[in-house]
């Protein structure tokens, strides 16, 4: 008899012979600029807490007086019983925050994705897709079951090429891009693919997931090209430089309700906890208040990267706090954060399926609360570990 789990078996043992690795660090503290993993205290360069607010004591405060007013979960979906009016507040002041008629608080930014794109194709349509988009956007636009044609990376001329091929005999085409692109840290040209959904009558939507809190003195991508306000769909998240969890929809109130009421993914889903979102309206207070952190993040940046590719480093095209020191091979690249992490600098290595073939990597992600002090111990951490194994030169 033939056993209907084999091909699971086949399948785990083909990634794993990849590079795939099932085995998650396990971290014991707070998510800060220095953490428990494994066992070991080390230097964080490995997480998405870029303002280093998911340990910050006035986020800490606001979840704990939450639960104590509002209780500990939300009790239901939103459109039944599960919205609070904690959700309202929170989705005013991110529309107010991001420039936008309206917004809608989501459960996280992967739901945000599946449900805006659900709600805006269908099987009539056509969605123009950056090769290198998020994961959750890829699933979206299948979901979606519009048409998805894909354009190289950034390359505003070959998508132009791809609308003129194939938007013809659609009800309606849709461009989506990642506003930061997280395995390289380059930024999606918005405004020049806001230019082209205007010349060719398309919507246009980006996942600022990884701008959110970064670029635009930290309102995001559309304020950085200073577009807020006309781009159709901005997906964000609360998850990474917000420091807490949840996604965001913002846009005009029309297309906000539209996809509120034709999000799936959102809509069956129970509404996020009174703590996390009290939290995401203080981390909300603090960014309004001063960009202080903001600043000290683009500070880092600027310090570590230029220390890396003195060291020899390539790093890519990045433009943000993602930093990918590229390798090439997974084995390299696992050995390198193997190193890294026995001399206390906690990083992880990124191989296929997350990344292509052959273009293994080691991201790393500065933050606003590493001190001077810990990005100088990990670029002499690198300059050991990275002549030893070859991957920069002696002289470095």
């Amino acid at each position: 008899m033939a056993d209907p789990l084999q091909f699971m078996r086949e399948g785990l043992a083909a990634l794993e012979a990849m590079g795939l690795d099932l085995d998650c660090p396990v971290v014991s503290s707070a998510t800060d600029a220095h953490m428990v993993v494994n066992g070991k205290r080390v230097l964080n360069l490995a997480s998405n807490n870029y303002l280093g607010l998911a340990n910050h004591p006035e986020l800490k405060d606001a979840a704990k007086r939450a639960i104590d007013r509002w209780g500990a979960g939300a009790g239901a979906v939103r459109y039944v019983a599960g919205t609070q009016d904690l959700h309202l507040e929170l989705e005013r002041r991110l529309a107010q925050f991001k420039g936008t008629e309206a917004a809608m608080f989501a459960q996280t930014g992967v739901v945000a994705n599946l449900s805006a794109l659900v709600a805006l194709a269908g099987s009539e349509d056509v969605i123009f897709s950056d090769r290198l988009n998020h994961a959750s956007i890829i699933d979206g636009a299948q979901l979606s079951r519009a048409r998805v044609v894909v354009y190289e990376h950034c390359d505003v001329l070959d998508l132009q090429a791809r609308i003129r091929e194939h938007l013809p005999g659609h009800r309606r085409g849709l461009i989506v891009t990642d506003g930061v692109f997280s395995m390289d840290g380059d930024i999606a040209p918005l405004d020049q693919l806001h230019q082209v959904a205007v010349d060719h009558g398309l919507l246009l939507m980006v996942d600022d997931a990884h701008g959110d809190g970064v670029l635009g003195h930290g309102r995001g991508i559309a304020h950085h090209f200073g577009l807020q306000g006309r781009i159709d769909v901005e997906v964000g998240t609360l998850s990474k430089a917000f420091g807490v969890i949840g996604g965001v929809i913002a846009g005009k109130r029309l297309v906000v309700d539209y996809i509120r009421a034709g999000g799936r993914a959102s809509q069956y889903s129970t509404g996020t906890t009174p703590a996390d979102t009290a939290a995401c309206l203080a981390a909300l207070d603090l960014l309004e208040r001063s960009t202080a952190l903001v600043d000290r993040l683009w500070d880092n940046t600027r310090y570590f990267r230029n220390g890396m590719r003195a060291l020899g480093f390539q790093l890519g095209n990045t433009e943000t706090p993602i930093l990918p020191v590229l390798l090439g091979e997974a084995d390299l690249a696992k050995r390198l954060a193997r190193r890294l992490f026995e001399e206390g600098v906690f990083a992880v290595a990124q191989a296929f399926p997350l990344v292509p073939r052959g273009q293994a990597r080691i991201r790393l992600i500065v933050s606003a609360v590493h001190e001077r002090r810990d990005l100088d111990f990990a670029l002499s951490v690198f300059a050991a570990v990275g002549r030893e194994l070859g991957v920069i030169g002696a002289g470095s």
